[in-house]
């Protein structure tokens, strides 16, 4: 038996939060994303997740802990391994949207999560809020 294992990218993504918002993307499907892009082959993920926030929305990030990881099922013969990191901004600027998305937002968590997205984005936006809070106290 020839056994072949499906082939996909590889996306990493960025929960970043500023004043207790988080920062996600709207994209040409009308769903909410964190920031983020899919891994070059040889690219470091937190390397990837940094060099894709400010290309996406001009931000500066540092890299904190992997969050989650997941297959994401966009469609049929489109599906995706997303690699979620917690991120802390350095600076306070705006978002400038790209031309890769419709708009920015900046959410509280209880926002966020009546937005249309995939749960493994509520799962580490939730994580990621929790683990800052507790860092925090």
């Amino acid at each position: 038996m020839n056994f072949r294992p499906h082939a996909f990218p590889v996306s990493v993504k960025g929960v970043v939060f500023r004043e207790g918002r988080v920062l996600l993307l709207r994209n040409e499907r009308d769903e909410w994303e964190l920031p983020g892009g899919k891994l070059d082959l040889g690219e470091d993920p937190a390397t990837c997740v940094v060099r894709e926030i400010v290309e996406e929305v001009g931000w500066d990030v540092t890299i904190g802990p992997i969050l989650d990881a997941w297959q994401y099922h966009i469609h049929d013969g489109v599906d995706v391994l997303i690699v979620t990191y917690g991120c802390h901004l350095t600076a306070e600027a705006d978002p400038v949207v790209s031309h890769e998305h419709e708009e920015a937002g900046l959410f509280t968590v209880e926002e966020a999560a009546t937005l249309p997205m995939p749960e493994g984005y509520q799962r580490s936006i939730k994580a990621w809020y929790a683990s800052l809070q507790d860092s925090s106290r």
